[in-house]
C-alpha cells in the first residue's frame, strides 16, 4: 500500500512540476492583419461587420482604443509599421529598415522560445531568415492577389526557398500555423513558442474569398459619417495607390461597394483567426498563450474624400490592438496613448524575459494590469514629409509643412475630425499650445523637418485633372468591379 501511495505522490509531483514548467513560460501568438481600420471590429461598437472570434479574444483580454501607427516614409505604410513592430524604435529610428536591427523573435529565440512565421514580411528578406527558426508560406512583399500569392518556405539551409503559387492567402496563412501549433502540442515539451501570423487582408485589392463575395451585399452598408466626395484640398499625392480603385468624386454607391468587400475581408480573416484559436484549444495551449492581435495602419476607405492610408486622420493612423494572456485581465477597454512599436517590450515583460535594450518602445504592462493610467501623456504621428499631428486627450493639431497650413480638432466633441478649429481665434492659444507640443515631440523623435516648408504650394487641385489606372496585383473581380464601368472609373 506504501508503495502504491509512493508511486501516486510521485506522480502528481511529476505532473505539478510540468504544469509548473509550462505556466511559467507563456506561449506568444502574434496575429496581424494588413490595412485594418480601427473600428472594423464587433466589439468597438461596429453594429454592421461580423466579428465574432476577434470580439471573444477581446471580452477573454483587454483592449487598446488609442493605439496607433506612428506613421511611415512613403506610401507602403507597412514597411515602417513592422520595422518598428519588430524593432521596437521609432520611425526616425528605422524609418522602413530592419537591417542590422536586433528583432523581437531574436529576443524571444535566445530567451529558449521556438519562432515561427508566415504570412507578409514587407521588409528585408535576409531580416525574416534571422528572425525567425522556423517558417511557412511566407510572402515577400506588398500588395498582392489574395488569391495567387507566391509563397515561400524555409529550406534545410533556414533560408527561404523559391517561390511557389499557392491559394488564397488569408486561408494559406492561417493553414500554416494551425500546422505549427498542432505539431508544438504533439511534441509535448516545456519550451514555449512565439508564432507570428501576419495577414494580407484586408488590404486592397478588395477581392473576398469566392465564398464571402456579397456577404455584405452592395449598399447594405451605411457610408463613414465623414464620408466626403473629395478631400478638400490637396496636400501629398492624391493618387497613391489606394486610393486609384474608384474615381472622383467618390461615389457614395462605390464606397459602399467597397465597404462591402473590405468588410467581407475582415470577416473571413475572423473566420481563419477562429480555426488558430481552435487548434490552441484543442493541444491545450490556449490557456497558456499570450495572444495579439494588432494591425499595420488603419485605412480611409471613403473617409475625408480618401481611400488609403497616406494621412494623418484617425482612420488611417489608429488600429485594433487586443492582448489575451496569462497576466492580462479580462474584459477591459484602455484608453491609454500606445504605439505599435510598445509591443515589442510588452511581450517580453508579460513572457518575463529580459527587457530589450535600446529602444523606444515602451512597455504597456502597468496600464494592463492598472498600476498606471497611461506611459505617455500625448502621441505623434508622421507621414512622408508633408504631414504632422500630434494628439493629447482631448486635442489633435494635424500641419501641412508644404502648404503652411494646420488643422485643430477638438476629438472629445468631434471624433470624426470634421470642425477645423485652427483659424477660430478663440482657439488661437490652444494652436499655439499644440504646435508647442509637436515640436517637443519632433525634437525627442528625431523628427528634423521645419513646420513651413521653404516653397509653399497651392491647396487648391482640380479633381477631373486626377487619373487613375489599375495595377498588376488587380485580379479580375476587382478589374471588373471597379475599372470596367468607365462611369465609375471617370
Amino acid at each position: 500500500m506504501k508503495k502504491y501511495l509512493f508511486l501516486i505522490c510521485s506522480l502528481l509531483m511529476s505532473l505539478h512540476s510540468m504544469g509548473q514548467g509550462s505556466n511559467s513560460r507563456p506561449n506568444v501568438l502574434f496575429l496581424f492583419a494588413d490595412d485594418q481600420r480601427a473600428d472594423a471590429l464587433g466589439i468597438t461598437g461596429n453594429p454592421y461587420i461580423q466579428t465574432p472570434a476577434i470580439d471573444q479574444l477581446a471580452r477573454e483580454g483587454s483592449r487598446f482604443s488609442n493605439a496607433y501607427v506612428m506613421g511611415g516614409v512613403h506610401g507602403a505604410i507597412c514597411m515602417s509599421s513592422r520595422a518598428m513592430l519588430f524593432s521596437g524604435k521609432n520611425l526616425y529610428k528605422v524609418t522602413d529598415k530592419l537591417s542590422g536591427q536586433h528583432t523581437m523573435t531574436m529576443s524571444f529565440a535566445a530567451a529558449g522560445y521556438r519562432t515561427f512565421g508566415t504570412g507578409k514580411w514587407h521588409n528585408e528578406k535576409e531580416m525574416f531568415e534571422a528572425s525567425f527558426q522556423e517558417a511557412k508560406n511566407v510572402y515577400l512583399g506588398g500588395m498582392a492577389n489574395h488569391y495567387n500569392l507566391p509563397l515561400r518556405d524555409f529550406g534545410a539551409d533556414g533560408k527561404l526557398g523559391e517561390p511557389t503559387m499557392k491559394g488564397y492567402s488569408t486561408e494559406q496563412f492561417a493553414q500554416a500555423a494551425v500546422d505549427f501549433i498542432k505539431d508544438h502540442g504533439k511534441r509535448n515539451t516545456d519550451q514555449p513558442f512565439f508564432c507570428y501570423v501576419a495577414f494580407t487582408a484586408p488590404h486592397d485589392p478588395y477581392s473576398p474569398e469566392a465564398d464571402y463575395i456579397n456577404h455584405y451585399p452592395d449598399g447594405a452598408l451605411p457610408l463613414p459619417g465623414n464620408y466626403m466626395p473629395f478631400h478638400p484640398f490637396e496636400f501629398d499625392q492624391l493618387t497613391v495607390r489606394d486610393e486609384n480603385l474608384t474615381g472622383w468624386p467618390r461615389k457614395p454607391e462605390v464606397i459602399q461597394m467597397i465597404l462591402s468587400d473590405y468588410y467581407a475581408l475582415v470577416t473571413h480573416l475572423d473566420t481563419q483567426i477562429a480555426k488558430i484559436l481552435q487548434a490552441l484549444k484543442e493541444t491545450g495551449q490556449y490557456d497558456n498563450t499570450i495572444i495579439v492581435y494588432a494591425a499595420d495602419n488603419g485605412l480611409a476607405v471613403g473617409s475625408h474624400g480618401l481611400l488609403g492610408k497616406q494621412s494623418l486622420y484617425e482612420h488611417s493612423s489608429k488600429v485594433p490592438l487586443i492582448i489575451k494572456g496569462p497576466g492580462v485581465p479580462q474584459d477591459q477597454e484602455l484608453d491609454a496613448f500606445a504605439y505599435i512599436h510598445d509591443l515589442y517590450p510588452t511581450l517580453a515583460d508579460l513572457a518575463g524575459i529580459p527587457d530589450p535594450k535600446d529602444i523606444d518602445g515602451v512597455s504597456l504592462v502597468p496600464v494592463i494590469q492598472g498600476e498606471k493610467d497611461g506611459v505617455r501623456d500625448a502621441l505623434f504621428t508622421s507621414y512622408k514629409q508633408t504631414v504632422r499631428a500630434v494628439r493629447n486627450n482631448k486635442y489633435k493639431l494635424i500641419r501641412y509643412p508644404e502648404r503652411d497650413y494646420t488643422q485643430l480638432f477638438d476629438l472629445e466633441n468631434d471624433p470624426l475630425e470634421l470642425y477645423n478649429l485652427a483659424e477660430i481665434p478663440t482657439f488661437k492659444s490652444k494652436k499655439e499650445e499644440m504646435l508647442l507640443l509637436m515640436q517637443q515631440w519632433q525634437q525627442s523623435s528625431g523628427d528634423q523637418i521645419k513646420l513651413t516648408a521653404d516653397k509653399i504650394k497651392p491647396m487648391a487641385y482640380d479633381p477631373d485633372t486626377l487619373v487613375r489606372k489599375p495595377d498588376q496585383w488587380q485580379p479580375d473581380y476587382t478589374l471588373k468591379r471597379y475599372f470596367s464601368d468607365p462611369a465609375k472609373q471617370k
